[in-house]
C-alpha cells in the first residue's frame, strides 16, 4: 500500500509549484517538526522531484524562512469593519486562532525554537512582523480619520500591545489561549491608547553646538 507521500500527483510549474512545496513544508512541519525536515520529503509530499526544490531554494533552510514568511503575511487578513474596537478584536481573534492551530504551533516551535538560532528565521521573522505591521497601518489610520484615536497614535505601538498578552501565554507561560484573550487585549489596548500612552515619540531636537 502506498503513503500518502508516495501517492502525492504530480504539480504543474511556476506558482503552483511554489504553493505545493510551501504547503508541503508546513505540512511536514507540523508532521515531524523542525528537526526531522528534509528536502526530499518535502518533494515527495509536494509531487516534485528534490531538484526542482532545489533549483528554487538552496537548502531547507531557505525553503523553510521562505514558507514561513509567506504563511505569517497571508494568513491573517487585515480587517476593515467601521470601528477600531471591531477591528483590533478581529485581528487579535485571527492571531490567536492562526497560532492555536497545528500549523501555527508547528511555525511557532520552528521560529522560537528549533530554528530560532538560525540567523535567516530571525531575519525572516523580523522580516515578517514588520510587514505585518506595516499593513495593519491603515486600522489605525482609519480610526484616527473617524475621530476614535488621537492623531500622534503610534501604529506599530499599539499593534504591539495588542500582540504582547498573546505571544506571552503562546511563548512563556502556557497560559490558555482563547477568544477571551483577545478580547482583553483589546481592552488593554484601546485603554492605554486613550491615555495616550502609545502616541509617537516626539522627534529628537537637534544639537546645537
Amino acid at each position: 500500500m502506498q503513503s500518502d507521500h508516495s501517492a502525492a500527483r504530480p504539480v504543474g510549474r511556476g506558482a503552483k509549484v511554489r504553493a505545493a512545496v510551501h504547503a508541503a513544508t508546513l505540512a511536514e512541519l507540523v508532521d515531524k517538526g523542525y528537526a526531522a525536515l528534509s528536502v526530499e520529503n518535502v518533494a515527495q509530499r509536494a509531487g516534485v522531484h528534490k531538484t526542482t526544490v532545489y533549483r528554487r531554494w538552496e537548502d531547507r533552510e531557505s525553503l523553510l524562512t521562505d514558507a514561513l514568511a509567506e504563511h505569517m503575511a497571508m494568513d491573517i487578513p487585515v480587517p476593515d469593519t467601521g470601528a477600531i474596537e471591531t477591528d483590533l478584536r478581529a485581528l487579535a481573534r485571527s492571531l490567536v486562532q492562526s497560532f492555536t492551530s497545528p500549523a501555527g504551533q508547528a511555525v511557532l516551535a520552528a521560529m522560537f525554537t528549533g530554528a530560532a538560532h538560525l540567523p535567516e528565521i530571525a531575519a525572516a521573522r523580523r522580516h515578517v512582523f514588520d510587514d505585518r505591521l506595516t499593513r495593519a497601518e491603515p486600522v489605525v489610520t482609519r480610526a484616527i480619520e473617524r475621530g476614535e484615536l488621537v492623531g500622534d497614535t503610534d501604529p506599530a505601538e499599539l499593534f504591539k500591545t495588542l500582540a504582547a498578552p498573546i505571544y506571552l501565554r503562546l511563548l512563556i507561560t502556557a497560559d490558555p489561549v482563547d477568544e477571551a484573550t483577545a478580547d482583553q487585549a483589546v481592552r488593554v489596548t484601546l485603554a492605554a491608547a486613550h491615555a495616550g500612552a502609545l502616541r509617537l515619540a516626539p522627534a529628537s531636537e537637534p544639537v546645537t553646538g
